[in-house]
């Protein structure tokens, strides 16, 4: 695919930052909750930005927008953030129109994931353009762009392993916890936070620890209820958090608070405690590790711990990869089809009226003129002819510009195109 301008003026980014170079407590800075991306969201529309989706998950924050330059966009994050500029630019990545469409393929596809194949993000993905919709901000390039990875992602899903077994920081949690805790049946577990990532681990708890002394404790207890009942587990209020800490062996943290939600002061426990943060922002104190009983392991961590399953995923890597490749071509062919669309439209307007004015001059000349049977093979023959410019500009082996530009000059088409 050749160089092409998506959209007047402006180009299409991927601003962002990840587990790849920002750690947890950065990834914090920048972490948006669900109030925080609405907020940007009205600021990009009050700011005449004419297409953008935000996505805040624990392990990166990305923006995918159009912008005259990234800071722009850059600018949105960090007002409506606590990271700053200098803070970004040490540890931030920005991709411009085609590497910004191929990084947005490999994160959607589960490629570029803090655990490989973890398809938690094509989720978010989907939710963030439907709150951009809702504010008109995502145009026909970056809806037919996400499409595409949503395609890309059940292909890659169901032609590949990279998603076969468990996934997730959710899964590498439990996973961790059968390893490192013995007899862990007969451990009492509580789980503080029931959001995405508190759910999905307490279904991977349930499966595999076989354990019937987890107990869950949520700020707002009735959504803690809901799942409790799916399970048969315990609830607890959230004035017992410390009383319920102080008589287990295992926390699993998964708030969603911007600030943490457990520090040393909260902890009184005499045995061993082993704390998982599977927060972002942490919301576990580090202060807790002063504590000579207590293990804190946070997410990064877990993340870091590979397995066979994991081993396994990686040799089907090619074969995602050529599948994303696949879909890209598809999508560039689109791109490069909308891009000489007018033209082609222009061009048949412009060949429309020369039809018609000779229509005009032969019914003056030819008495018993035929009028429908000259439609018909006028018609014909000006289909025949933007086909033919349609199939040129979309050959690989030409300039797509250069034909443009003579097919315009030729036909003096750069007035119609205005009103196209």
């Amino acid at each position: 695919m050749e160089q092409y301008q998506i959209s007047k003026g402006t180009y299409f980014y991927a601003i962002g930052i990840s587990y790849k170079k920002a750690d947890a407590e950065i990834r914090g800075h920048f972490s948006l909750d669900d109030s925080g991306k609405q907020a940007l969201l009205e600021q990009a529309k009050n700011s005449g930005v004419e297409s953008l989706i935000v996505t805040s998950t624990c392990n990166r924050t990305e923006i995918y927008g159009f912008a005259e330059h990234p800071y722009q966009l850059i600018k949105l994050l960090c007002d409506n953030t606590k990271g700053t500029v200098d803070e970004f630019q040490k540890v931030a990545y920005i991709y411009k129109n085609r590497d910004a469409i191929s990084h947005m393929f490999r994160v959607g596809s589960g490629l570029d994931s803090q655990i490989l194949g973890d398809f938690e993000i094509i989720g978010q993905l989907k939710n963030a353009t439907i709150a951009s919709k809702k504010l008109g901000l995502v145009n026909s390039f970056l809806e037919r762009l996400i499409n595409s990875v949503i395609q890309a992602s059940k292909r890659i899903k169901t032609e590949t392993n990279i998603s076969s077994g468990a996934t997730s920081v959710s899964f590498a949690s439990v996973q961790y916890i059968l390893n490192e805790v013995t007899d862990v049946a007969s451990k009492n577990i509580l789980l503080f936070g029931t959001g995405k990532i508190g759910r999905n681990t307490c279904e991977n708890l349930v499966k595999h620890s076989k354990n019937s002394h987890i107990t869950l404790i949520n700020r707002t207890k009735n959504k803690a209820e809901r799942i409790a009942g799916k399970f048969n587990l315990i609830v607890k209020d959230y004035a017992n958090l410390q009383e319920e800490i102080s008589a287990t062996d295992v926390l699993i943290v998964a708030t969603g608070a911007q600030l943490p939600t457990v520090d040393k002061d909260i902890i009184q426990n005499k045995k061993s405690l082993l704390i998982l943060d599977l927060s972002i922002p942490k919301n576990v104190n580090s202060n807790v590790t002063d504590l000579p009983n207590v293990t804190l392991i946070h997410m990064d961590q877990l993340a870091e711990m590979t397995d066979a399953t994991l081993e396994n995923r990686r040799l089907d890597i090619p074969r995602a990869e050529a599948i994303i490749e696949d879909i890209k071509a598809e999508f560039s062919s689109w791109l490069v089809t909308r891009r000489f669309a007018p033209t082609i439209k222009a061009l048949k307007l412009k060949l429309t009226d020369f039809k018609n004015a000779e229509l005009d001059t032969q019914r003056k000349k030819i008495a018993d003129f035929n009028e429908s049977q000259a439609e018909l093979i006028s018609n014909n023959i000006i289909q025949k002819i933007t086909n033919h410019f349609a199939h040129h500009l979309k050959d690989d082996a030409v300039t797509t510009d250069e034909s443009l530009e003579l097919i315009k000059k030729v036909f003096q088409l750069e007035e119609t195109i205005k009103h196209v």
